[in-house]
């Protein structure tokens, strides 16, 4: 009953794929080493390891084929994980144009499974990144969250030991239901602990695909996730689309320099080259403080310029305020105009002079969650009109704003609070 039970959760793609248990033992003493141990006894981890027929041929199918890979794949950006990671398939390569990626997912493994598979399927690539998402089958097998986050310590560890300086994606756990053995509060727990497992840590990047897909309930939606466990391509784009500005910050994407120039009236804010003309100013007083001219980064590395864009970096803390601000001040009426991108849930602001404007990844985050033309992480036009003392504020034409009070005078600053924003395009026109 428990194997027929573990076929429902698993694609009829997936099993098609997969070796008939009669070639099971002919596979096994060619590749021993690649199949699934017996017993537990001397692995690594703690919790489950699936060990029914399907999946026990799925691994070996899996896994033999990717020892005839491992030179192809070297350097490649490897996404590690089960069924969800698995489904992405060839689009996963078609998602990120230009990007080397190396799919690892196995249908139905949990993260001891991972973790024992660590060496073979992911660092013997010598990855130039690797993309988590992991645990979510630990919970259909009843492991405690402790039991899940404990592995994902353990693959991190590994991971940082083959190569300090990797970058490290950690997906949130997806949604899913309770019907499904995978209840909200219970992937709430595992994302709680994985994020102490990796907080402060600078080379892990934390991405916030749970509220990405979670209705009110905590639970999947119906329009992602038909099965309430598995994307549909809809969840896909909207998970490659969360990846592509983490992977545009590492280098892997949108590499070339951006030739922007400014609107006929307008002054650039922002070379796209490095930080010159912002630094960091006292909170209270708003007094200079640092100032980044020429350099590519702020000295805390939180602000960093590349490729005509200036991206306030996603804190390793979980949530971190930090402001940056222009070296100049702005006394007469103006227009401002920029673009900015936001990871799923990302929170950051623009400072009109001093009062902010809440500028985040707005249907998520909010405030202003209503907006009909806001383009979850995509590029958005952000336009603010100063008159008077009063600021008009709109997101693609929709009014954020209509009447925001500022000072008489002051700088123009940026947010960084939690996730990744992005700014582009900053272009500022003075009133005669």
């Amino acid at each position: 009953m428990v194997a027929a039970v573990a076929l429902i959760a698993i694609p009829a793609v997936v099993r098609a794929q997969a070796p008939s248990v009669a070639l099971l033992p002919a596979m096994i003493g060619q590749n021993g080493d690649l199949a699934i141990p017996a017993t537990d006894d001397g692995l690594p981890g703690e919790g489950p390891i699936r060990r029914y027929d399907w999946f026990k041929n799925l691994w070996l199918q899996k896994r033999t084929g990717w020892a005839k890979e491992v030179q192809q794949d070297q350097q490649a950006v490897v996404f590690l994980g089960d069924s969800i990671t698995q489904g992405w398939g060839p689009r996963l390569a078609s998602s990120f144009p230009g990007m080397k990626v190396a799919n690892r997912g196995i249908s139905g493994d949990t993260t001891r499974g991972m973790l024992i598979r660590l060496t073979d399927d992911v660092l013997s690539l010598n990855p130039s990144a690797v993309v988590i998402l992991a645990g979510t089958n630990d919970l259909e097998e009843r492991a405690t969250p402790e039991t899940i986050a404990g592995n994902l310590k353990r693959i991190i560890a590994e991971l940082k030991r083959h190569r300090e300086s990797m970058p490290i994606i950690l997906c949130q756990v997806f949604p899913s239901s309770a019907k499904k053995s995978r209840p909200a509060d219970k992937i709430r727990q595992v994302n709680q602990l994985y994020a102490e497992v990796v907080k402060g840590d600078p080379q892990i990047t934390v991405l916030d695909t749970w509220t990405l897909f979670a209705n009110a309930e905590g639970d999947a939606q119906l329009e992602q996730f038909p099965d309430l466990l598995h994307p549909n391509d809809a969840g896909y784009k909207m998970w490659a689309a969360s990846l592509q500005p983490i992977f545009a910050t590492l280098g892997f994407t949108e590499t070339e320099p951006d030739s922007f120039t400014p609107d006929p009236g307008f002054t650039s804010l922002f070379n796209g080259k490095d930080l010159t003309g912002w630094g960091f100013r006292e909170k209270k007083t708003l007094a200079a403080q640092a100032n980044f001219d020429g350099k590519v980064s702020s000295d805390d590395g939180r602000y960093v310029a590349k490729n005509g864009r200036l991206i306030v970096t996603t804190p390793p803390e979980g949530r971190r305020i930090q402001q940056l601000w222009t070296t100049s001040e702005f006394a007469r009426d103006f227009t401002l105009k920029l673009q900015f991108r936001a990871t799923p849930n990302a929170d950051s602001g623009v400072f009109i002079r001093k009062p902010q404007l809440q500028c985040r990844d707005y249907l998520l985050a909010g405030p202003y969650k209503e907006l009909k033309s806001y383009r979850p992480q995509q590029w958005n036009d952000l336009v603010v009109v100063v008159k008077g003392g009063v600021a008009h504020c709109t997101c693609n034409g929709e009014v954020l704003e209509a009447e925001l009070k500022v000072p008489a005078t002051g700088p123009i600053g940026l947010e960084g609070d939690r996730g990744q924003m992005e700014y582009r395009h900053l272009q500022i026109k003075l009133a005669p």
